[in-house]
């Protein structure tokens, strides 16, 4: 994989979750080069995914969506080649349109209102919706 001058590394990606990562950033849309690896050997991970993206810095708020889907991954900034900052992912105290209520009577799957869903358990990775309660266990999580 080749370097970038500036822009984005998205690190330590377990590797089945790499292409819900290029989703969640819209990365399909990104006019810029974008490198994408996955599979790739990890001493901690067993294998793990990679994403490259030139001319793109991940916002805060991009951040905290991840944390959905990959709540351990690593963003290297890049600028004229060096890693000038490294972040780290973590659950943010809500999510807002990015997560599908798993309730069928929820609110959010019947009218054109945006999900919301606070962290319910750290831990297991639990979130909890803001309109009907219901508390989704991390296997059960669907995107938008």
């Amino acid at each position: 994989m080749s370097a970038i001058a500036n822009g984005t590394v998205i690190d330590h990606i377990p590797a089945e979750v790499t292409f819900k990562i290029v989703k969640i950033l819209d990365l399909y849309n990104h006019p810029g080069a974008i490198t994408i690896g996955t599979n790739l050997d990890s001493k901690t991970l067993g294998k793990k995914g990679i994403i490259k993206v030139a001319d793109r810095f991940i916002s805060d708020e991009e951040i905290g969506r991840l944390s959905v889907v990959a709540p351990n991954v690593t963003l290297n900034i890049i600028k004229d080649y060096q890693i000038v900052q490294k972040k780290y992912v973590q659950y943010p105290k809500q999510i807002v349109g990015v997560v599908k209520c798993s309730n069928p009577k929820c609110i959010t799957n019947h009218q054109p209102v945006a999900t919301k869903m606070e962290v319910f358990d750290v831990a297991k990775k639990s979130l909890r919706c803001v309109y009907c309660e219901r508390v989704m266990q991390h296997e059960e999580i669907e995107l938008l």
